[in-house]
């Protein structure tokens, strides 16, 4: 573990090479690898190290001496110090074609492979794209107010924000308002985070309360819900019991137009982040799988159905296997309500092989994975076994993709058609991708 120094040396001249994975510049000085904070690849920058490692150190950047063509201005006055982006400064186009080149390092080092052809990126909304997220609260006395935020960068602290440019509104703009909201609470000090749920007709906040409200509490909340359009939640422990602060409540819901689904979801529940993003996603995966009307397609980490109930429409059969019971009683709801009668759903722990499942046995012809951050490894030999004629992988994670993919190639014997990245965190160093894959 890096020490902190507790008197940082005189800034360096550094002339920086790359881009890391998590949006810092790399340079080397000295023989040593240095890691800074809002520098760009091609600049000449000053910079200061702040913490001191055996193989290499962090630097934060104090003057940039020769500006890189790519770095624009920052949008949100808070970049540098709020971890909720790393990329702000650097052109948007510039940022898709960064993570490809991970993405692509990522297949060639960790899985042994590359894509016979590379898709063409996704890219949507840059600002206001971010309908799921978690914000810190934080009374601060000495500012005399709560702040409500992401992390600051690499510190605990809660960022002092007064709005969000990246959040979906009306919640990017109602930062400091919910701030002040918590200041008049007699539970100031026990109200930790809200989590953020943006959907198409509701927006759903749910307040993490260490202690009950008591009715003045329950007021206050309930006014600001009406004057700003917003439904506040209340989670006094885990997530089962999340309830609404006033019922009934407005449905959380999004569409997927193009294959006219209709998806209901819980305030805490999985959804990705950037809605023009996922309805892109969608409509890629599936014209990637290309499933036929006689085809069976096993959807595994289906969780509400985001893919399965979209692929019911295309296919004869489907079936989504998902390791959260919630989810899965909602995925059911959501085909049921989408008229959608050639689905079924499974609740199973994906998390290894799950050995010779009914709802794992053939014939399948396609097979779509959208797992965590660990990934798939532990069901490939699973899809081995089915031999399925396509695969198509939607991952979070670039190195569990690219050690996935070289399970799939390497091992089980598939050919990596295709991959890509979608861009659904903008500004952030995060990385989506999807990759498609056949048998041979």
């Amino acid at each position: 573990m890096g020490r902190d120094l507790r008197q940082p040396p005189a800034p360096e001249r550094m002339e920086v090479a790359s881009l890391a994975h998590d949006g810092r510049g790399v340079a080397r000085v000295g023989g040593k690898t240095v890691f800074v904070d809002g520098a760009l690849p091609g600049e000449t920058v000053m910079a200061v190290r702040r913490r001191n490692h055996r193989r290499y150190d962090e630097a934060s950047t104090v003057e940039v001496l020769a500006a890189s063509p790519d770095r624009v201005e920052p949008r949100c006055t808070h970049f540098g110090t709020c971890g909720g982006c790393a990329l702000q400064h650097l052109d948007g186009t510039k940022q898709v074609e960064a993570k490809q080149a991970h993405l692509a390092e990522q297949f060639s080092r960790l899985g042994g492979v590359g894509p016979a052809t590379w898709i063409e990126p996704l890219r949507g909304p840059m600002w206001a794209y971010r309908r799921r997220a978690r914000l810190g609260v934080k009374h601060v006395p000495k500012k005399g107010r709560v702040l409500v935020g992401f992390r600051e960068r690499a510190k605990p602290y809660v960022t002092d924000v007064r709005r969000c440019p990246v959040l979906a509104e009306p919640v990017g703009g109602l930062v400091e308002a919910l701030g002040d909201l918590v200041g008049l609470l007699s539970i100031r000090e026990r109200l930790p985070q809200f989590e953020v749920a943006v959907a198409e007709r509701a927006t759903a906040l749910v307040a993490r309360v260490l202690d009950p409200p008591t009715p003045a509490d329950r007021r206050l909340l309930a006014e600001f819900a009406a004057r700003h359009g917003v439904e506040f939640y209340l989670q006094p422990g885990g997530l089962d019991t999340v309830a609404p602060l006033v019922s009934p409540v407005t449905p959380l819901t999004y569409r997927l137009s193009q294959f006219d689904v209709e998806i209901t979801f819980a305030p805490s529940d999985f959804i990705q982040v950037n809605a023009d993003i996922n309805a892109q996603a969608v409509s890629l995966a599936l014209s990637l799988l290309e499933p036929s009307v006689s085809d069976t397609v096993l959807d595994l980490f289906c969780g509400l159905g985001n893919f399965t109930l979209p692929l019911a429409r295309r296919a004869a059969r489907v079936v989504g296997v998902e390791g959260e019971a919630g989810l899965v009683a909602r995925a059911r709801e959501n085909a049921r309500a989408n008229g959608l009668g050639n689905t079924e759903f499974h609740v199973a722990d994906l998390s290894g092989d799950p050995g010779d499942p009914a709802w794992g046995r053939g014939p399948v012809q396609r097979v779509l994975l959208d797992p965590p951050r660990a990934g798939a490894a532990g069901v490939l030999p699973l899809v081995g076994r089915l031999r399925p004629e396509r695969i198509v992988y939607v991952s979070c994670h670039p190195a569990s993709l690219a050690r996935d993919a070289g399970l799939l190639v390497n091992d089980l014997g598939f050919r990596l058609r295709a991959a890509g990245v979608m861009d659904m965190f903008p500004h952030t160093a995060h990385v989506e991708s999807i990759a498609v894959f056949e048998g041979v």
